[in-house]
């Protein structure tokens, strides 16, 4: 097939180029900013965009790009509706579908897995992934982060099984709907909801609603009688998997309160017992078992108990799953090692939204109770550079011996936000050591005048805080011959 992405240096977007490319379609692409790495894997693909009116790089958009050959046009969420290859191709009826779209239409057919929740989606999605490679199985996935062993974030093949990391984001601006509401699966976790997206869900209650309808369109055991179900939905609830199963934490009171509808299976769920052990964490199971783990961290343990009973239902043994899963390292940036001595270690996480902040802070002071904690948040999405999100960061770093808020200036322009003041941060989030930093500069000094012994130092961010080498950094922070 002939295939067109638009907007195709996003993060899933140029893996599913590679995907497609890899299965044999003849596959193009455009993007107005393409960054690293997805520049790099895209050009040794030969997928990198061509010179597009006179600019080098490639980047832009240009109605030459399509044309009636192409079979399906993939459009990503960065492109908006009056992009004008997007235009061109509604003008000429082409076939145009959102990645989640084209993701449900390749997997109708196989048993469908699907992750969602505001938090853990990427983590508990990659346990998956590793244990059913450990055990020798097919199949195809979507996460939101590359995993050590795997060389895409996207596979698509014949495989039987597809296991998916389901966004609640909208799939794009002419699909403006919940990812998670295109899958459909037969397996579904949800991790737990805190709100986020502030600019597509405007409430705590409309966010939640998106999992109530994601709940809906899980394929059921009998036919509902609930006349607002989709109908659409009710077309795969009589395929040959088996009755639909949800497994949700128990300890949020929203999800309990709607996980249970006609013709689903629901099981809540909890975090596995575990135990540190000099600095390491094992696990611990009602049958005597204790697994040493690489993760750690409660949620991490919830996590692992939410990929543990999915894998069940995809016929993992529990003996494959506890032998597969000692060697699990986390996935990119979710309490990632960047640099590490004897008496410091210093982590990089993909954290940004409260919960998700009170949790990491959390997990990383419990597994090492002696040594200092530094955190560092970067203020980088819409909502929390929002002031009417930002009350809901609130004690959130107060685990942290020292808090660091970084936020800059040019990314509230680019998101056409007003300008924040430093101390409406610090009213915000309450910690009695806070410190905020608008300069890239200004915070890296002042790291640098810290002693790291005995300390440990925490990076969270779904950006970069402004393209600093946080590897580079940190092992420059605590001693880069010492680094273990």
């Amino acid at each position: 097939m002939r295939i067109h992405l638009i907007a195709i240096g996003g993060a899933v977007m140029h893996n599913l180029a590679l995907a497609l490319k890899q299965n044999g379609h003849t596959v193009s692409g455009s993007d107005d900013e393409i960054y690293e790495p997805a520049r790099s894997r895209l050009k040794a693909a030969g997928l990198l965009p061509n010179t597009v009116h006179g600019t080098p790089s490639g980047e832009g958009w240009s109605t030459d790009n399509i044309t009636t050959d192409i079979d399906v046009v993939i459009l990503g969420m960065h492109a908006r509706k009056d992009n004008p290859e997007l235009l061109k191709a509604q003008e000429l009826g082409l076939n145009i579908q959102s990645f989640p779209e084209y993701i449900y239409n390749h997997a109708v057919d196989k048993k469908r897995v699907v992750v969602a929740g505001s938090h853990g989606k990427t983590t508990t999605t990659s346990m998956i992934m590793h244990v059913l490679r450990h055990a020798r199985r097919n199949f195809d996935y979507l996460v939101g982060a590359l995993l050590e062993g795997f060389d895409t974030m996207v596979r698509l093949s014949d495989a039987p099984i597809m296991v998916i990391e389901g966004d609640e984001y909208l799939s794009s601006a002419i699909d403006p709907v919940p990812k998670i509401l295109h899958y459909k699966p037969h397996v579904a976790i949800i991790t737990g909801v805190a709100w986020d997206h502030m600019n597509v869900f405007p409430t705590y209650e409309n966010y939640v609603e998106q999992f109530e309808k994601f709940i809906k369109t899980m394929v059921k055991n009998a036919p509902t009688t609930d006349e607002t179900q989709d109908t659409e939905a009710d077309t795969v609830s009589k395929d040959s998997f088996g009755e639909g199963v949800l497994f949700y934490y128990e300890k949020d009171k929203d999800l309990s309160r709607i996980a249970h509808i006609e013709g689903l299976k629901s099981i809540a769920y909890n975090a596995f017992l575990s135990e540190i052990k000099r600095g390491k964490t094992i696990l611990k199971t009602e049958e005597g078992r204790q697994v040493p783990l690489e993760i750690f961290g409660e949620h991490n343990l919830a996590n692992l108990k939410a990929a543990y009973l999915a894998c069940g239902e995809l016929g993992i043994t529990d003996d494959e799953f506890f032998a597969a899963i000692p060697t699990f390292k986390g996935a990119a940036k979710r309490l990632q090692t960047l640099a590490q001595t004897k008496v410091s270690v210093a982590y990089q996480d993909f954290a940004h939204a409260p919960s998700k902040v009170k949790a990491t802070i959390k997990a990383v002071q419990e597994q090492f109770p002696k040594r200092r904690l530094v955190a560092c948040l970067e203020l980088h999405t819409y909502s929390s550079l929002s002031k009417a999100f930002l009350p809901q960061y609130r004690s959130t770093m107060n685990r942290a011996d020292e808090a660091i808020v970084f936020f800059n200036e040019h990314t509230l322009e680019m998101k056409k936000l007003p300008p924040l003041k430093m101390g409406e941060v610090k009213a915000c989030f309450g910690h009695p050591n806070l410190r905020v930093f608008t300069s890239q500069e200004r915070l890296t000094e002042h790291l640098k005048e810290q002693d790291f012994k005995n300390q440990n130092l925490l990076f969270m961010s779904s950006g970069t805080f402004m393209g600093l080498n946080m590897k580079a950094f940190s092992e420059e922070l605590l001693g880069a011959e010492e680094t273990v």
